[in-house]
């Protein structure tokens, strides 16, 4: 595992990629200039022909028939019919989109490049393109060009590169009911590696942990502002902040560190290895704080006495409410036969987390991703804010096209403000739960936007057309994906605070 180390693989060369034509070309879109020529030429070529025989058999100089050959004019239909003739092929085969071999593959993709915007920007001199350009010269330039390119994109990827790889590993968490038997053995590996056997995981055992990785723990007041830990692979040292922030609980950090580690993680090559790598390690570090054995025998006696309740879960294994929702997901449908959704709800009512497997509809946008969604105002995420009780779990049923779903949820506060966390299963499994004799009750009817997108016709018929609110502004949404291997991750910063610490 290295840091900042960016993959050399390179895509394999597209014939369909769009690329802009030259200003100075006359290219229709429906013929592409470059691969035709590089067809005429190894035609003729293969034929035993010069580019005098060619001129003489279709009556066109050789000099235009150069410039055909090298993507540079758009030989008339009269023209192509006569080339055709001459070199033995139909106007199909003539205009066909598979490059005749792998070297005018690559001189087409040579060439298109030199003409785009990406080579312009360079401003590096063209490279003529002949017979005599050895293939591995061409091999080189292209694939320069493609990793190039590649990197460039990454950088100004829009959310909805994020939205989309997001939505694709919540597909995949919901086909295994968000359950990994992997991570689960790697973290009964670790914790019996210290002898750990019962009870909440102390910050002493956790640093026991570290050690017997082969791992040193150090506190600092100067952290990369981009980072909640750094791992020295080099030194095998963790660094960890000294400042105490209860966004998130300094045991869960370290863990997830020492995660990468255990998991074996190499540098993710797409922003989809990114989350899958964060899915990962949050993962186990769940799954050590709150270990399958003991965790599943505290909910099966739970579920006996019909009092399952996350809060009980939190205080039995010392850790978070939002710590304990997200375990309960991982082991309710494998070890007791229940289906669940979760949700992170800000207060605005914006989604900034889920998970389902029990066929509640969540919003969702055309890639799939549900982060980023409103949440219905109905459900019992959104109207546990208007709770006046903030010490105990609100319970409620909701109605909604897919079902009767029954959540409890509770609001916690951190430097991004105040949140929703909710856990929520079919109403056929409420009967194992604390808080079902609830008698909240509402209906959704969403996606419908009469359901809660729609002002009410009164509202509407009153307002409408006398209202001129001032949006608040969000950057964000035009922001581009920040770039990297680690998104939003300083490297300068990262490699200066090594050097810095290590030296001393």
């Amino acid at each position: 595992m290295h840091f900042f180390a960016y993959s050399q693989e390179m895509s394999p060369v597209s014939w369909n990629r769009e690329v802009a034509p030259p200003s100075s070309s006359t290219t229709s879109p429906e013929l592409d200039v470059i691969s035709l020529g590089r067809r005429v030429r190894h035609l003729r070529k293969q034929a035993g022909l010069t580019l005098d025989d060619l001129s003489a058999a279709v009556g066109t100089a050789p000099s235009q028939l150069s410039l055909i050959e090298n993507g540079k004019r758009e030989p008339k239909l009269g023209l192509l019919q006569q080339l055709a003739a001459a070199l033995g092929v139909s106007i199909d085969q003539l205009l066909g989109a598979e490059p005749p071999s792998r070297r005018a593959a690559l001189e087409i993709e040579l060439e298109r490049y030199q003409r785009g915007p990406l080579y312009e920007s360079l401003n590096l001199p063209k490279i003529r393109i002949s017979s005599r350009l050895p293939l591995d010269v061409l091999e080189s330039q292209v694939g320069l060009l493609q990793e190039l390119e590649r990197k460039l994109n990454e950088q100004v990827a829009t959310p909805e590169e994020a939205r989309r790889a997001n939505g694709e590993l919540r597909a995949m968490m919901r086909e295994r009911g968000n359950y990994f038997p992997e991570y689960e053995a790697e973290a009964q590996k670790v914790l019996k590696g210290v002898g750990y056997t019962t009870g909440p995981l102390s910050q002493h055992v956790i640093a026991d942990i570290a050690e017997n990785l082969g791992f040193t723990l150090h506190h600092v007041g100067d952290l990369p502002h981009s980072t909640r830990s750094v791992t020295d692979l080099k030194n095998r040292r963790i660094y960890l902040t000294q400042n105490q922030r209860q966004d998130h609980d300094p045991r869960s950090v370290l863990l997830q560190a020492l995660g990468h580690y255990v998991l074996g993680h190499e540098t993710p090559r797409n922003y989809g290895d990114f989350l899958a790598q964060r899915v990962a390690t949050n993962y186990f570090a769940a799954a050590l704080l709150l270990p399958e054995q003991a965790t599943v025998e505290f909910l099966q006696k739970a579920k006996a006495a019909k009092e399952i309740a996350v809060e009980d879960i939190r205080d039995a294994f010392a850790v978070s409410y939002e710590t304990a929702a997200h375990r309960f997901t991982n082991l309710a449908t494998k070890h007791l036969g229940i289906t669940t959704h979760f949700q992170k709800t800000h207060q605005s009512g914006i989604i900034y987390k889920a998970y389902e497997n029990d066929g509640v509809t969540f919003p969702q946008d055309h890639t799939g991703a549900i982060e980023g969604q409103p949440s219905c105002k109905a459900w019992t995420s959104r109207a546990v804010f208007d709770v006046p009780d903030k010490f105990s779990a609100y319970s409620q049923y909701t109605d909604t096209p897919s079902g009767t779903y029954w959540c409890t949820a509770r609001t916690e506060r951190s430097a991004a403000g105040e949140f929703s966390l909710s856990i929520g299963v079919p109403y056929q499994h409420v009967k194992w739960f604390r808080g079902r004799e609830t008698t909240a009750r509402a209906t959704s009817t969403c996606p419908d936007p009469n359901c809660c997108k729609r002002p009410p016709a009164s509202l509407a018929n009153e307002w409408a057309g006398n209202a001129w609110p001032s949006a608040r502004a969000h950057s964000h949404l035009l922001a581009a994906m920040p770039p990297g291997a680690f998104p939003g991750v300083d490297e300068t910063e990262v490699y200066s605070f090594l050097a810095a610490h290590s030296a001393r």
